[in-house]
């Protein structure tokens, strides 16, 4: 009996044999047509998605035709939920940080305090020297 003639291969060679016949290997009708179906799926996606965005675009134009007498209610009402987003996109800082900013403030209001007091004192003397009393 004949020995069968094994090749090994080792992690990262290839041999030419096996790359030829991959690139020989006849694709087959079936894995056509099923990545044709996930491209056809993929662009009815993107024109529902387009479609979509349209014709939101178009209702944000057109707006809501509002009676006349509701419209500063529902302004009003739209002021409260754009405000509500806001609030919950804020950051809110930690009790450290709170306590920084409040004395912060705190020494800025004391200094702006005695500047404006000696700018007082100072402007009544002035007066006082220019009137004469």
């Amino acid at each position: 009996m004949a020995k069968p003639k094994i090749t090994r291969i080792k992690a990262g060679e290839s041999s030419a044999k096996n790359d030829s016949e991959r690139d020989e290997t006849p694709i087959t009708r079936k894995k056509v047509v099923v990545k044709d179906k996930k491209q056809e799926k993929i662009k009815l996606k993107e024109a529902r998605a387009a479609d979509k965005a349209a014709k939101k675009a178009e209702k944000a134009k057109e707006g809501k035709k509002v009676f006349i007498l509701f419209r500063p209610f529902v302004a009003f009402f739209r002021y409260l939920r754009d405000s509500w987003k806001e609030l919950r996109q804020v950051r809110w800082p930690n009790r450290k940080a709170t306590w920084k900013m409040v004395l912060a403030v705190l020494v800025y209001t004391a200094l702006f305090m005695v500047l404006i007091s000696l700018l007082d004192l100072f402007f009544t003397w002035l007066f006082n020297l220019i009137l004469g009393n």
